[in-house]
């Protein structure tokens, strides 16, 4: 049995690539909703938040292995975990990542972290769109919320919990966009217009995150981008290819020949 942790479309596809060569796959996710959409593509799920020795018990009793993890880029405690779980139950660990992008621009500034994002918006102020999801929106409320000035608008999943978190932090209904994406360059040029975002704050999630498509629509309207840097953690193994993480498989957890596929 292989451990993927998933949750984001090209994980998801990765898992069921590691299924369709031989290796039965235990996906992991932390909502009910990704979860249905791995169930519905033939995976088995486990479903919730894993610390680090909630994770080595799973490994041992599902009899993992080795460790796959497919986590958003930005899904650092996640990593960390499945690092040390897999290191203390003694099973590989594999690391899939999407490939990284580079941007150009003279309206765009990178940061190192969610906290120099905000002091950075605080200084320039105006109408502020975050596309950083909902576990760090505290951080910008914190910061920007009690600021003359400032609008400070929240696109989001459209989940229960999103919406609640917003009210508890102070946000506004009518600065909350609670939907799904990605979202093409034109869709996002007609959102900036609508609300007169002046800057945008968001992630270096890769080309699955639709993040090239966020910085060209705002570079068109002329409008500032704050680019948050992917945190830094030694993975080890890291692929960023399919292949790359099926061939290592291969080499570590060897199938009988007439498994494979």
């Amino acid at each position: 049995m292989i451990l993927v942790l998933a949750g984001t479309s090209d994980a998801r596809a990765l898992a069921l690539r590691i299924k369709e060569v031989g290796y039965p796959v235990l996906t992991t996710v932390v909502t009910d909703h990704a979860a249905n959409e791995l169930r519905q593509a033939g995976l088995e799920v486990y479903v919730g938040r894993l610390t680090a020795a909630d994770m080595e018990a799973l490994i041992q009793q599902q009899d993992i292995k080795a460790v796959v993890d497919a986590s958003h880029p930005f899904a650092e405690e996640a990593s960390k975990n499945a690092i040390s779980a897999a290191h203390s139950a003694n099973v590989p660990y594999i690391r899939y990542e999407r490939k990284s992008q580079s941007f150009r621009s003279e309206k765009l500034t990178v940061v190192k972290d969610y906290e120099e994002a905000a002091l950075l918006a605080a200084e320039k102020k105006g109408v502020i769109l975050l596309t950083t999801g909902s576990k760090t929106l505290h951080i910008f409320a914190e910061k920007l919320l009690h600021l003359p000035n400032v609008r400070l608008i929240a696109r989001m999943l459209p989940r229960k919990d999103n919406i609640e978190k917003c009210e508890q932090l102070g946000i506004p209904q009518k600065n909350i966009v609670a939907i799904q994406g990605p979202f093409t360059k034109e869709f996002n040029q007609a959102l900036f217009q609508q609300f007169g975002v002046t800057l945008l704050i968001t992630k270096e999630s890769g080309k699955e995150g639709a993040v090239d498509e966020k910085i060209a629509a705002a570079e068109e309207l002329g409008i500032e981008t704050i680019l948050i840097r992917r945190p830094t953690l030694d993975y080890g193994t890291v692929y960023s290819e399919f292949s790359g993480v099926i061939t290592t498989l291969y080499r570590l957890v060897p199938q009988p020949i007439n498994e494979r596929g």
